[in-house]
């Protein structure tokens, strides 16, 4: 990724000045500073957890630190089957996270209910949230996953900043 549109550098200048955008600066700190909120509900959720282990090591892309509390979240990852009985638990706690909040479906039955098409099984969580990436995959492997947080800090790194906050005030 070339970092040169985002930050200029200029070592010529006295005091290393460093150039940048407001936008650029407050994109940087978000996408390196993405807290998840692990929503394991099946075996998708066993994948998650060595991500986080020292072989995959999630923490290299800012990410180490899992919160189980949806108020200090930034993404939701939705891992594995949601059924209808779980389907009111993830909106709630979904509802509960503070803004910016992204989303990632992580496997096959996450994204579109996978092998069980039956009346208690959600055919997809996007019916219920807005999904920003989906990781595909039966259970899919740690690195998916990875993929996956990267392709999401591509995201935030180019959404405005001082034209959402600007809307909420």
């Amino acid at each position: 990724m070339n970092t040169n549109a985002e930050l200029g550098y200029n070592s010529k200048i006295e005091g290393d000045v460093v150039v940048t955008r407001l936008d650029a600066a407050m994109n940087w700190f978000r996408k390196n500073s993405i807290w998840p909120m692990p929503m394991g509900l099946a075996c998708c959720a066993i994948e998650l957890m060595a991500a986080g282990a020292s072989r995959f090591d999630i923490s290299r892309f800012g990410a180490e630190v899992m919160r189980f509390s949806p108020r200090q979240s930034d993404v939701m990852v939705v891992a594995g089957t949601v059924t209808y009985k779980m389907a009111l638990v993830v909106k709630r706690i979904y509802d509960q996270m503070a803004e910016p909040k992204w989303v990632i479906a992580m496997g096959a039955c996450a994204s579109t209910g996978g092998m069980y098409r039956s009346y208690a099984v959600l055919q997809g969580i996007d019916t219920l949230l807005p999904v920003d990436v989906y990781v595909a995959g039966c259970p899919p492997r740690p690195e998916a996953l990875l993929d996956a947080l990267l392709r999401l800090q591509q995201k935030v790194s180019r959404e405005p900043v001082l034209a959402t906050l600007k809307q909420v005030a």
